[in-house]
């Protein structure tokens, strides 16, 4: 090959990262969690998959066991892009030990630059949410809520290795209401490896008796990138 030859550009891409967890809210521990990031994104469609493990343990219990996966299909044209999306999360200790969101609706980008991003989301949507039991309801009755979801995703790249990302989503409903941010800040250490700095917080109006209002987790990840 000449000395200059490069790859040509791949549709597909994925993340791969593990580390150390802290949590604060409605679970006090430190452990290990772990994410994977699939996309596929072509001139028409974009295709998105998060995968993410959380898991926690002291020296007499599980203190903290989380699950998420969250799915996205869009659909690009000149304007814009049509999208059709499903949030899933399964939390032993949480809240709510059971969510399920599905939405579609239309997004856009606001701002398109090489160095700065910005992507606005809206549309309809319906949620599922089964609280955690308590002392006084052992078995409580599923939430549904015809809900509104709007989101904002804002990448910025600082310089050649370093990168800050921060997505915000609002989800309002007639029963409950809820407000989320994930922020990260990634440094390319060598070549495809990088050094990830994530905090994700999460408000939710109305809980259980017995829960917190705000969970909060924050992670400090060896990341990995195919290309």
């Amino acid at each position: 090959m000449p000395p200059d030859y490069q790859e040509p550009p791949s549709d597909f891409t994925a993340e791969i990262e593990a580390g150390l967890q802290v949590n604060t809210g409605n679970t006090e521990s430190s452990s290990f969690n772990g994410r994977t990031k699939l996309v596929y994104d072509t001139d028409i469609f974009r295709q998105e998959g998060v995968f993410k493990a959380y898991y926690a343990a002291d020296s007499e219990k599980t203190t903290a066991e989380k699950y998420d996966v969250e799915l996205q299909s869009s659909y690009k044209f000149y304007s814009g892009y049509v999208f059709a999306r499903g949030d899933f999360t399964e939390d032993r200790f949480g809240s709510y030990t059971r969510i399920s969101t599905v939405s579609t609706g239309y997004g856009f980008d606001a701002i398109g630059g090489d160095r700065t991003k910005l992507s606005l989301e809206i549309g309809p949507g319906y949620r599922y949410n089964l609280p955690q039991g308590s002392e006084s309801e052992p078995s409580p009755e599923a939430d549904r809520d015809i809900i509104l979801r709007t989101a904002a995703k804002f990448e910025q790249k600082i310089h050649e290795y370093t990168s800050f990302n921060a997505d915000l989503t609002a989800e309002v409903g007639e029963n409950n209401n809820t407000l989320t941010l994930d922020m990260s800040y990634k440094n390319t250490l060598f070549q495809d490896w990088a050094f990830k700095i994530g905090m994700n917080v999460k408000y939710t109006e109305i809980v259980p008796e017995d829960s917190k209002q705000t969970d909060t987790v924050t992670t400090f990840n060896l990341l990995y990138t195919f290309k």
